[in-house]
């Protein structure tokens, strides 16, 4: 019975960025089924309710939560569209594009997008110490000291935890979130342990 209940209560926490999608206008007229950036998009956003960044984290309370993209942008103007109006607590969320690592330690979770898989190490140690949960979709991302992967699995979009870069970011990740996670952990010429 118990194992029953924490299935559904998964699939209910997988499903959740899916419906986010679909009460969408905009992209519930485009078609039936999400795109894998539509998705991509909705777990960013899943993601940032299931964890707790410390108060230093924002500028001032008034502050937004920034999702920032590194690196070319796989998104475009559906993560605009998608997180048009949203509020994570009283921060209304913005999405920020930059190209380079130093602009995005005030953000409060940086993608990390494929072009920048040639710079990621010097990347994720420029943000060491920032509360920032930092979100790739490289291959071996979490393992090399970023906090969560995205990964394509049977068509299906998936993600790693790795709670050693977020213990370092100072984020607390809810163990509900955890439990749907594959857990990986930096490997030593990561760098980070």
């Amino acid at each position: 019975m118990e194992l029953w209940r924490k299935s559904r209560k998964a699939a209910a926490l997988l499903l959740l960025p899916l419906v986010l999608f679909v009460s969408t206008p905009e992209v519930s007229a485009q078609a039936n089924t999400p795109s894998e950036y539509q998705v991509k998009a909705a777990f960013l956003f899943s993601f940032a309710k299931f964890i707790d960044w410390p108060p230093a984290s924002f500028a001032s309370p008034q502050s937004p939560f920034a999702i920032c993209i590194l690196g070319a942008d796989p998104f475009g103007k559906t993560i605009d569209d998608a997180l048009e109006g949203k509020t994570i607590g009283d921060h209304p969320v913005v999405v920020q594009r930059a190209k380079d690592a130093a602009e995005v330690r005030h953000c409060q979770i940086v993608f990390i997008g494929s072009s920048e898989k040639p710079r990621l190490a010097e990347t994720i140690a420029h943000l060491q110490g920032a509360n920032v949960l930092i979100v790739g979709e490289t291959e071996r991302f979490a393992n090399s000291g970023g906090t969560i992967e995205l990964m394509l699995e049977q068509k299906h979009v998936r993600f790693a935890i790795n709670p050693d870069a977020a213990e370092t970011a100072g984020l607390r990740i809810s163990s509900k979130l955890l439990a749907l996670a594959k857990i990986v952990r930096s490997t030593p010429e990561s760098g980070r342990n």
